[in-house]
């Protein structure tokens, strides 16, 4: 499994490459990639049916206790095979949809980082490597969505969709790493048998809040919903792939994976149903309100995240087989929509509703799919979302809680998203023509043969759905559910409740698509209220922080260093005093140090040519005794039995007195610029951190040291760094990062002194 993930990025890496060297056929022969994965997944498909689990571990950091695990059931399967599927299509579609553009070999790099980052999600059992993949569909999402990043609508919808997002995962991350901390185990799998372990704890309510923010950010939950209207700006193979089948998916599909850990509280059930209960009636309301053909699909997206999320919330069987089944039947039918509204643009130049009409004539199989998906949408038979839709009212009112309201609010929303579908439909494929010139054209096969064959799969599952409730649907529910679940779907179950709310269901829309007309004159009115909306709230909450940064940053940033440094001392001043004095205290540093007299003399020694040093008009003089500080302290390094500190300051401190002289008479003379203002205030700052870092230095060698670092690197120097030299041992093995660090620090330095020199030598030749 870990081959197969990382195949797609191998694939993502040279995709540009392989764009160049075959620009007409690069998309078809890239869609192998995900086409191969979906074959080797789908030989399990009867496996994992039968009961069998797949499960792959890979040491990525031992000490930590994270590995690169991967697990492979019926949940997973599920997603996996929309996830490659869907993208097999898609690829082929873009290279049809942006033909000639100049950077496809980059959109096709990253729309494989996405689908192989995906793929990794739904595949991790190690919540770290899950969060890593996590992250990764967030960043490659931002690339696909401000792909025509020259356009301000596009950056804007990608840096929202990442920020929020992004913001959410951080939340995640902390839910994560709490639940492995309570539950014992950062593995999925193993975390599958504590969930009442998990539900009783007392840290339980706030784990559930850190990955509900997660996932609530993710698929678009309100408040959070904004966001995906606003990543329309991406191009359509984008829309169809990220948000309608696979992205917005990650936070349904992190609900269900940990719904038998998490599931099943009262907590669970209230947030759940709650959050997808007002993001569905909100979503369906806001579809039918649009005029353009991506905005009306967005909304209606979020109203179906909604759906699927208030389903989990049930926690019950038939929830969660109403849950798969409709997503499974959302994909199908969302994505096609998506790429026929992506060939309607590129066809005619427009997506607004209100502009097109007889579009079937230039384009009957165009057409045809749409109509499937449409009818698939709207829950007739004998497409795949009729079967959906019955077994979603049925979980509904079953629901062990307030089931009227669920079921009210259910029908209301799906009554809303038969309009939606009548809106993509009717006026634009079998209206009068709008415009002579806006008549369409057969598309290329790499255009239509995507949404097509996603199109004939809904009739298709709906002709024969005992056999995707055997194969895909019953495991996946097993999965979500912790235990074996018998899924049976069939698509007529003769005139019952169900079947006529799904009538009533369908009539009413067809009366609300006839008065759409009214709801847009209507929504006029509301407008100003849905001005304040979310998306106002996030619009307010960046420009604040961006005026903050700004008022920060000309308080903070003057660009005088000695400002600066006057900034840092006076804080780490105050700081170390309210520590001595309020909680360490200074007691027992009033005793006179014992010393020898060299000690001594070397001591007043520094201290003088400090003086000299802050005091003298001649930079010479100067230089001359800072250098006697330092070889002062490199004595003092000698005394206490530390000659290689004591060689690397001889070494440091000859160094810098030759470029010090070296330079000084390429300076101008010397002279005072400041004032005595300025000058007694840098005496008092000096002053103050002079003493306050002697009374820290007495405090701290008045106590007893008690330290077992130093027995530990003397027992194991030898033992796990095999070297004699313990100074050694710790400047390149315990202490390595550090030691880079100060290599790095030298090296720029160096990098420098050899600019300033040759700089010189330049200067001179001219």
């Amino acid at each position: 499994m870990l081959i197969l993930v990382f195949s797609g990025f191998l694939a993502a890496l040279i995709a540009p490459w392989i764009h160049r060297l075959i620009p007409r056929f690069s998309g078809w022969f890239l869609a192998a990639v995900p086409l191969a994965l979906f074959c080797l997944f789908a030989v399990n498909v009867g496996s994992i049916a039968g009961g069998e689990i797949s499960r792959a571990s890979f040491p990525w950091a031992p000490s930590l206790g994270v590995a690169l695990s991967l697990y492979l059931d019926g949940l997973s399967l599920l997603f996996s095979l929309l996830i490659l599927g869907t993208g097999t299509l898609v690829l082929v579609y873009s290279s049809g949809y942006l033909k000639g553009h100049h950077h496809l070999g980059r959109f096709y790099s990253f729309i494989l980082l996405f689908m192989s980052s995906m793929l990794g999600l739904v595949l991790a059992d190690n919540m770290l490597t899950l969060f890593v993949f996590w992250e990764l569909t967030s960043l490659s999402s931002y690339l696909l969505i401000g792909f025509e990043h020259g356009r301000s609508a596009a950056r804007k919808g990608a840096l929202q969709a990442l920020l929020v997002t992004g913001t959410g995962g951080l939340a995640l991350l902390v839910g994560l790493l709490l639940m492995g901390m309570v539950g014992g185990s950062m593995e999925l799998s193993e975390l599958l048998n504590q969930g009442e372990l998990i539900r009783s704890h007392q840290l339980y309510l706030p784990i559930l809040l850190l990955i509900l923010a997660g996932a609530f950010t993710k698929s678009a939950q309100f408040p959070f919903h904004f966001w995906l209207p606003s990543a329309m700006e991406a191009p359509a193979p984008v829309s169809a792939y990220l948000h309608s089948a696979t992205m917005v998916k990650a936070g349904i599909y992190l609900l269900a994976r940990l719904s038998p850990i998490m599931g099943g509280t009262d907590a669970w059930f209230a947030l759940l149903v709650s959050a997808g209960g007002v993001t569905m009636l909100a979503g369906a309301i806001l579809s039918v309100l649009q005029k353009d053909l991506k905005l009306i699909l967005a909304y209606a997206t979020v109203s179906s995240l909604g759906m699927l999320t208030l389903l989990l919330g049930l926690h019950t069987d038939l929830g969660v087989q109403a849950a798969m089944v409709f997503l499974l039947v959302h994909a199908l039918y969302k994505g096609t929509l998506f790429l026929v509204a992506g060939i309607v643009d590129h066809d005619t130049g427009t997506r607004n509703v209100d502009l097109l009409g007889g579009l079937y004539k230039g384009m009957p199989v165009i057409a045809a799919a749409a109509v499937m998906a449409a009818l698939s949408m709207a829950g007739l038979p004998p497409l795949f979302g009729f079967v959906g839709k019955e077994l979603l009212y049925e979980a509904q009112l079953q629901s062990p809680q307030v089931p009227l309201i669920i079921i009210g609010a259910g029908v209301t929303a799906n009554i809303l998203i038969v309009a939606a579908a009548a809106m993509l439909v009717i006026k634009p494929f079998f209206g009068p023509l709008q415009h002579k010139e806006q008549e369409s054209h057969p598309p290329a096969v790499s255009l239509w043969l995507g949404p097509l064959l996603l199109a004939v799969l809904g009739l298709a599952f709906g002709m024969a759905p005992g056999a995707v409730a055997r194969l895909i649907i019953s495991p996946a529910v097993s999965a979500v559910r912790g235990e074996p679940v018998l899924t049976e779907l069939a698509l007529w179950h003769g005139v019952n409740p169900i079947f006529l709310l799904g009538v009533v269901t369908v009539l009413c829309g067809a009366l609300v698509y006839m008065g759409r007309t009214l709801l847009h004159r209507g929504a006029i009115r509301w407008k100003m209220v849905g001005d304040w909306g979310p998306a106002r709230w996030y619009d307010l909450s960046l420009d604040g922080m961006l005026r903050t940064a700004d008022f920060q940053t000309r308080f903070l940033q003057s660009g005088y260093l000695r400002y600066y440094l006057m900034t840092v001392l006076a804080a780490a001043f105050m700081l170390v005093i309210y520590t001595l004095a309020g909680k360490a205290g200074i007691t027992g540093v009033t005793a006179w140090p014992s010393a020898y007299f060299h000690e001594w003399v070397i001591a007043v020694m520094i201290l003088m040519a400090a003086v000299v040093a802050a005091t003298s008009d001649s930079r010479l003089a100067t230089v001359a005794a800072l250098g006697v500080v330092g070889y002062g302290v490199a004595l003092i390094y000698i005394l206490f039995g530390a000659p290689d500190l004591a060689m690397t300051q001889f070494s440091i401190e000859t160094l810098s007195i030759i470029l010090f002289v070296l330079v000084l008479y390429r300076l101008p003379r010397f002279s005072i610029l400041s004032g005595k203002v300025a000058r007694t205030r840098d005496i008092l700052v000096a002053l103050a951190n002079g003493s306050v870092m002697t009374l820290l230095v007495l405090t701290a060698t008045s106590e007893p040291v008690h330290s077992r670092i130093s027995r530990f690197l003397a027992e194991n120097a030898l033992v796990q760094a095999h070297g004699l030299n313990v100074v050694n041992v710790i400047l390149v093995d315990f202490r390595a990062l550090d030691t880079l660090g100060e290599i790095t620090v030298l090296a720029v330095a160096s990098l420098g002194v050899y600019a300033l020199l040759k700089g010189r030598s330049t200067g001179e030749k001219k």
